[in-house]
């Protein structure tokens, strides 16, 4: 099970990565790159055995809400030009944020519970 874990870590270290990378279009790409990089970092740090548990909660919560704050009031889906850009984008971003939270609430679960499994 801790080889599992690891795994989910490093591939969620290289989306997080390329999710950072891909906001290099984006009008608030320095604010992204720290979103994503933050979480290539915490995600890093988990597959180094270095992360607190309190700092992947923290984050957890913080993705959370910053994904509920920015869920968009209609959501569109994802696809440009089916309906507007503003929504798309905000629930693109939203989602981003609430996958972090969701890989966030792996980590500290696991790092609370990590001698149950």
């Amino acid at each position: 099970m801790k080889t599992f874990f690891k795994i989910f870590a490093v591939i969620f270290t290289i989306l997080f990565t390329w999710s950072g990378y891909l906001q290099n279009n984006d009008p608030d790409a320095l604010l992204w790159y720290t979103i994503y990089g933050v979480a290539a970092l915490g995600s890093l740090l988990f597959v180094l055995g270095r992360l607190p548990h309190i700092a992947a909660a923290l984050l957890c919560l913080a993705y959370l809400i910053g994904g509920f704050i920015s869920w968009p009031e209609t959501f569109e889906g994802f696809e440009i030009g089916a309906g507007d850009i503003v929504n798309i984008e905000r629930g693109r971003e939203a989602c981003g944020l609430l996958i972090a939270s969701a890989v966030f609430l792996v980590y500290a679960l696991r790092i609370r519970y990590k001698k149950r499994f």
